[in-house]
């Protein structure tokens, strides 16, 4: 009975992002950046009217909370949408996660009046890069010397661009 339910393939849902939430996201964003915000940040963008989020957890598990599996953050204004960050958890890459959490974000930017969605991307990122270009984002301008890792090793910031009509 257990190997089966260990055995089955990974099942996802993604809802919106809660206050309770923060601390997960901040664990995971930590995981996966090099200058990580820590949960009061998340809180604090959250609360913001303009601002949204998604949340993707596993549902065919044994576990009481499952473990976040990613995140996107986001916000909306006058017609403009931005993702703030987005990550998704290294056990969990390539299921296409990023691609139903960035599907969550834009039909979300939509419903709020966005018309055109930006985002920046380390220009290293070739996975995200990827993923956003097969989203219909493209490269409008680019930030040298923009992201620094924690050797101080700097580079550039991709910016892109999507219609969202």
């Amino acid at each position: 009975m257990l190997e089966a339910i260990f055995a089955r393939k990974a099942e996802f849902e993604v809802v919106a992002m809660g206050l309770d939430d923060c601390h997960d996201v901040s664990d995971l964003h930590g995981q996966r950046f090099s200058r990580p915000w820590n949960d009061g940040e998340f809180e604090s963008l959250l609360l913001q009217p303009n601002s949204f989020g998604f949340v993707i957890r596993q549902t065919n598990t044994l576990m009481f909370k499952p473990q976040l599996s990613g995140f996107v953050l986001a916000r909306e204004v006058a017609g403009e949408a931005e993702i703030l960050t987005i990550a998704v958890h290294e056990k969990s890459a390539r299921n296409g996660l990023g691609w139903r959490l960035m599907q969550a974000a834009m039909r979300e930017s939509r419903v709020r009046g966005g018309e055109i969605m930006f985002l920046e991307v380390d220009d290293g990122n070739h996975s995200a890069i990827n993923l956003y270009r097969k989203l219909g984002f493209e490269t409008v301008g680019e930030r040298p010397a923009y992201y620094a890792d924690t050797n101080g090793r700097r580079s550039a910031a991709l910016v892109m661009r999507r219609d969202l009509r």
